[in-house]
């Protein structure tokens, strides 16, 4: 009871109050400002991409208390069920081969080397992975127990309801790892989890509104365009140029001018031209992050090798480690494998391939083997440490220079409307365990995913009255009450956007630079925006 529920408990709670917890991307609080009305005209209950169900549950939590970091409490819940259930996954394999000294020691290395991360360096992605492969090997393990299956199954259906697609991949990164721990009836656990998954994503596709699904439409060709660069744009006219601009900006809200048939026209896949311009480059980005990143996993990886090598009739082994280093670097290549998509699959690879090892009674380790073990997790113990703490000082700075800077947002506001574009660049590195909020009225954003959920245009026409961009920028310009925040790169496109945009009103643009709030070049700086008639 101690090594699988109190002790990944202690892992994570010295995690956090040791070394801090850290947002990886600035998706996170992007979220948490919908959710809480902050840059809403109302608490947002329907994220239609993520959080299923559980987006209703959240934003009622953040208007009952909205100074409790709910969205934090609950997806670093979910992590610790994910963390227990590893715990539980080595604990029956290990316990009758291992002292309990010993075993509980090698599960504090465990998570020192592959699992720090996740609690370190947060991201709501690396949830529904852990959670939907952890629970399909936990209930493959305990396949002929069926309260242990059926929280595996729940624990899929979490997943799924956090991100579908990323709870898919669980799935199928840990489906060998299943196979390996529970047989023939670990495949019945496996097409329960698939179905429920299928099925909720089905259910999910029919009952969407047309609103709903435009936005999941444009979420995926932005995706592919700004995060991917699967696209090779061909702009036919200065609309298509300026759209295209539009996109590379973030500024996504125009839906006259960003919408599926500009990307039909302007962006289309090209087989080589994608090969010649990026494959190369995606591939050599994927093999240093998986070696500079990944080192202490890639290792153990190695190991266990090297105890299968000489084994006859392993070829199914040698064929599925095929297929995971196609699955890995595939993904690389045709997206893109950060660290919040990168560790959970390597986590879940090397928990199938443990599980491979140690349900094959024959393989067995020479002493010498343990002595040349136990020095090379010391070795990499103190080689990740290193490489942990110096990310932790970088991280540290990072939050401290971005709270200021939104400490800074929030006086300089005083309560007026803040319209910008590029704020999502100081929810980088913030913590998953405080509320941030700039100010008493909702924030319009300008740039970022957010911008293609339909929340972003409801607030338009509540501030305005209308929900086309160029029309409510022109209202907002004109209002004493409104704080521009732009970065100089935004106030550029910005200039020329509405002047094409707003070409038939005769109007002349002018954006004029204030004092910065932060020495960061990359953080938002006040603009004052005129708007006049052109003579």
């Amino acid at each position: 009871m101690f090594r699988v529920l109190v002790l990944p408990g202690l892992l994570l709670l010295a995690t956090g109050l040791g070394l801090g917890c850290y947002y990886e991307t600035n998706d996170d609080l992007a979220i948490t400002q919908l959710l809480c009305g902050a840059s809403a005209a109302a608490p947002v209950t329907d994220l239609h991409l993520y959080f299923h169900g559980l987006a209703r549950v959240l934003a009622t939590l953040y208007q009952v208390a909205p100074m409790w970091p709910w969205y934090g409490l609950l997806l670093y819940g979910l992590l610790y069920v994910a963390t227990v259930s590893a715990f539980t996954i080595l604990d029956k394999l290990l316990h009758e081969r291992v002292p309990a000294a010993g075993l509980n020691l090698g599960l504090v290395v465990f998570f020192t080397l592959t699992w720090l991360e996740h609690s370190l360096w947060f991201n709501y992605v690396r949830v529904p992975i852990l959670l939907s492969g952890m629970g399909l090997l936990l209930a493959a393990q305990h396949a002929r127990r069926k309260q242990v299956v059926g929280l595996g199954l729940l624990m899929a259906a979490l997943a799924w309801a956090v991100r579908p697609s990323a709870a898919a991949l669980g799935l199928l990164a840990a489906a060998p790892g299943a196979w390996w721990l529970g047989g023939k009836p670990a495949l019945r656990v496996l097409a329960a989890a698939s179905a429920t998954i299928v099925l909720a994503s089905l259910g999910l596709l029919l009952t969407s509104s047309p609103e709903a699904a435009a936005y999941r439409t444009l979420d995926v060709l932005k995706s592919n365009r700004n995060d991917y660069q699967l696209y090779r744009t061909a702009p036919h006219t200065a609309v298509d140029s300026l759209g295209l601009q539009a996109v590379d900006h973030w500024l996504l809200g125009d839906s006259v001018l960003v919408n599926d048939a500009l990307f039909q026209r302007a962006a289309q896949f090209d087989v080589g031209y994608f090969l010649q311009r990026e494959a190369f480059g995606k591939l050599c980005t994927t093999l240093s992050l998986l070696t500079r990143d990944y080192f202490p996993l890639l290792l153990g990886q190695l190991a266990l090798f090297w105890l299968v090598r000489r084994r006859p009739g392993q070829r199914l082994f040698w064929l599925v480690q095929l297929a995971y280093g196609l699955l890995v670097l595939g993904l690389g290549v045709w997206l893109k494998l950060p660290p919040r998509l990168g560790l959970p699959l390597m986590n879940l690879w090397l928990l199938s391939n443990l599980a491979y090892v140690l349900t094959t009674p024959f393989l067995k380790v020479p002493p010498y083997g343990w002595r040349m073990l136990g020095l090379g997790v010391v070795l990499l113990l103190a080689l990740y440490s290193y490489k942990t703490l110096h990310r932790v000082q970088i991280l540290r700075r990072e939050q401290a220079a971005h709270e200021a800077y939104l400490g800074e947002v929030q006086r300089f506001a005083a309560g007026r409307l803040i319209v910008t574009a590029n704020l999502e660049v100081a929810y980088k590195s913030l913590s998953p365990f405080k509320v941030y909020n700039v100010s008493r009225r909702p924030t319009l954003s300008l740039t970022g995913w957010p911008t293609l959920d339909p929340s972003n245009a409801v607030l338009r026409q509540q501030l305005t009255g209308t929900r086309d961009l160029p029309l409510a920028l022109q209202c907002l310009a004109s209002q004493p009450d409104v704080v521009w925040l732009l970065t100089p790169p935004m106030a550029r496109f910005l200039t020329s956007y509405l002047a094409a945009t707003t070409s038939a009103a005769n109007l002349s643009w002018r954006l004029q630079v204030g004092e910065p709030l932060s020495a960061d070049t990359l953080l938002p700086r006040p603009y004052q925006i005129d708007v006049e008639p052109m003579k």
